[in-house]
């Protein structure tokens, strides 16, 4: 993140960075994401969440390291969710932080979209 001198109040803070490392075979693709999810990088967390190819698709988000979420990658992990739904596969996260899963209990998603504590376990589902 750059640094903003508080005197130029023109000078725009530049947006936190999502990094993206994708993994997997198998129709089981394992998403590993880090920095802020949010309007910003909305398109390569979109990218991130596409349907993995074959029968029954399976799209774990290890979110250990995503330090803040706003609606828009709520709406993301929805839209997600539906798609492999539609796939007749499903979405899991891995250990998303304790603000994360705040958001999504309040919002509601936590009820249909399995969240994990450890990617292993994820991965036996």
């Amino acid at each position: 993140m750059s640094e903003v001198d508080p005197g130029n109040a023109d000078q725009a803070e530049e947006p936190e960075q999502l990094w993206v490392s994708r993994a997997g075979d198998g129709g089981v693709r394992v998403v590993t994401l880090a920095g802020e999810i949010d309007y910003h990088n909305r398109a390569a967390f979109a990218a991130a969440l596409t349907v993995p190819p074959g029968p029954c698709p399976r799209l774990v988000l290890d979110m250990r390291r995503v330090s803040f979420m706003d609606s828009t990658g709520l709406n993301a992990l929805i839209a997600a969710h539906r798609a492999l739904d539609a796939a007749g596969g499903r979405l899991s996260l891995v250990a998303p932080t304790g603000m994360i899963k705040r958001t999504m209990g309040i919002v509601g998603i936590d009820a249909f979209i399995e969240s994990h504590d450890t990617l292993d376990e994820a991965l036996r589902e």
